[in-house]
């Protein structure tokens, strides 16, 4: 699949339909530490009725590592420049965690781009002050011992309870751990400070007019519940859906509910 040359980052992306101006599009924005395959289950699911594209961010996936560029508003700018490298006018913009950060600061300032906006497992705030110790020792581990070695401490952050216990889906497991440790130690290095480091959109929020769904599993510990609801109350309209049994990353533990809730979500976005 292509890559494209975006703020002088090649930026890899994968297009359903690149081919067809007929369908709606939906861009997928992936959260921290992973990539485009998190998504794979709501490519399937959606790309017969839309054009689905879903793109790495620098340093992650197979994006190129650039020097810098990893704050969140670089990061916005690469993804309004994949929209208008591939002649997109309008798009129902999907971002988790990381993507959830583009995807508002989108939405804020490109507001006519945008049909609808899918907000998962994400926050308006700055990281929580209380969290950032914790996730700079991380940064340090992954700089000298190699995302290998902590990467059995990562799953539960991105993971809840149920995904994880469960014994039925132990090679599901295997594999998203293999692809946690084929992460390029400089990228994901860059990449967590910049989400360490981002600036918060709250206080904006409240200019948000886009339709907007707000996703949070009932297990997420790195966004809690606390955090959707927050920017539920934020944004007028705003729909809020809560995933049962899933943790940070509730596209790949409950795939059918996440496509169920953005699906009707959707029809009334038309």
């Amino acid at each position: 699949m292509p890559t494209i040359k975006i703020n002088n980052a090649d930026i890899y992306y994968e297009d359903s339909a690149p081919n067809d101006a007929q369908k709606p599009v939906m861009v997928f924005a992936h959260g921290l530490l992973w990539n485009s395959r998190m998504y794979d289950k709501q490519v399937a699911h959606f790309q017969k009725d839309y054009r689905c594209i879903a793109f790495d961010f620098r340093g992650q996936g197979q994006s190129q590592i650039t020097k810098s560029g990893y704050d969140m508003d670089t990061l916005t700018e690469d993804a309004l420049g994949l929209l208008a490298a591939l002649d997109i006018d309008k798009c129902h913009f999907v971002g988790l965690s990381m993507g959830g950060f583009v995807a508002q600061r989108i939405a804020l300032k490109r507001p006519e781009l945008l049909q609808s906006l899918i907000l998962l497992e994400t926050s308006a705030d700055p990281e929580d002050p209380k969290n950032v110790p914790q996730y700079r020792k991380l940064v340090k581990a992954i700089r000298w011992l190699g995302i290998k070695r902590v990467s059995n401490k990562v799953m539960p952050i991105m993971f809840g309870s149920t995904f994880l216990a469960d014994k039925l889906r132990k090679s599901d497991r295997k594999q998203w751990l293999a692809m946690l440790q084929g992460n390029r130690k400089g990228g994901v290095i860059k990449a967590t400070m910049g989400v360490i480091e981002r600036t918060g959109t709250y206080e904006q929020l409240g200019d948000i007019t886009t339709p907007t769904l707000i996703i949070v599993g009932d297990e997420d510990a790195a966004t809690p519940y606390s955090k959707s609801e927050r920017m539920h109350f934020a944004i007028a309209g705003s729909k809020l859906a809560v995933i049962k049994g899933a943790g940070h990353t509730s596209t790949v533990e409950e795939p059918d509910q996440v496509n169920r809730v953005m699906g009707q979500f959707l029809e009334n976005c038309v």
